[in-house]
């Protein structure tokens, strides 16, 4: 079995820890401005809806202390305990996010069913409004920017809180609209509606965060166009003597895997055969970058061929 190994025991990949943490506290810093802000304009208007939204600000709060530790753990490098590196630690703050979401949907949900029963008109409408929708301007630049991160350096954890921060916004444009058609219509049981409104949005977004955290525990295979990239590499590489089998791929937090089988005939030498393999993996690994490929050498015949 050859191995492209990365990292080594005791190799650091250079800048990927750092600058990835301070994507993570940039976040904490948004959360703890969006939270002041939002429970202020909650206070100010005595709102369900809005308090609906300081509390998902809270869960933002919590994710983004989740992802830094996360992230500090994924970037450390493989050791004897871990051959594969930490990567899969990111699968655990996304999964960790979603839960916190759910028990923020509860209270959410719960709030706003008292103040349906019990319906409390509205306060400085206009100043509350106004405060929220700075708070919200905040999530969605710090949520672009998270997301465009998170796919540049393919973490999971950015990924996911950067898209929790604009749902965060969605779920908070649609207070604001409700809120005022309260003031407008003074239908003070409207306000509790939007609430319930927001916690069943940001139940559904905790399902899906926790669901694509399993999912990548039970090492799935990498993307679609991944995997039709190791085949496009593969079909370039075969000739009438060199074919390949068993081909496996999966990810580790921004790591990816790829496995396969290189067949060739049984006549060549162990060097031949090893030379080959050796192509194939540095090909592999220029094609899909922070990829570790490991190639078993075997005769025509042994296996089927390979089906990407």
């Amino acid at each position: 079995m050859k191995k492209i190994p990365f990292p080594q025991v005791g190799e650091e990949v250079e800048g990927v820890g750092p600058r990835l943490t301070g994507y993570a506290w940039l976040s904490i810093a948004a959360a703890l401005v969006t939270i002041g802000l939002k429970f202020g304009a909650y206070r100010v208007t005595g709102s369900v809806g809005l308090l609906s939204d300081a509390a998902e600000s809270l869960v933002n709060l919590v994710a983004a202390i989740v992802a830094l530790i996360a992230l500090t753990v994924a970037a450390r490098p493989a050791d004897e305990g871990h051959h594969y590196g930490h990567g899969k630690a990111e699968y655990f703050s996304a999964g960790i996010e979603g839960l916190m979401i759910f028990v923020a949907a509860g209270v959410i949900l719960v709030s706003a069913v008292q103040r349906f029963l019990n319906p409390v008109p509205l306060e400085s409408v206009g100043l509350g409004l106004a405060i929220s929708a700075v708070a919200s301007a905040v999530n969605g630049a710090v949520g672009l920017l998270l997301v465009r991160a998170g796919r540049a350096h393919r973490s999971v954890t950015l990924t996911a809180d950067g898209k929790h921060l604009l749902t965060d916004v969605w779920t908070s444009v649609g207070v604001i609209v409700g809120v005022l058609l309260v003031a407008l219509t003074g239908w003070e049981r409207l306000d509790p509606v939007v609430a319930a409104i927001v916690g069943v949005n940001i139940l559904l977004t905790g399902f899906r965060l926790v669901s694509q955290s399993v999912t990548a525990l039970l090492d799935a295979a990498l993307p679609a166009e991944d995997v039709a990239e190791v085949g496009r590499v593969l079909d370039h590489m075969r000739t009438a003597d060199v074919d390949f089998a068993e081909v496996r791929t999966r990810a580790s937090g921004r790591d990816r895997f790829v496995s396969l089988t290189v067949l060739v005939p049984g006549e060549w030498t162990v060097q031949r055969g090893h030379a080959v393999a050796d192509v194939v993996e540095r090909r592999i690994a220029t094609a899909l970058p922070n990829t570790g490929v490991q190639t078993h050498v075997e005769p025509h015949g042994a296996h089927p061929p390979a089906g990407l």
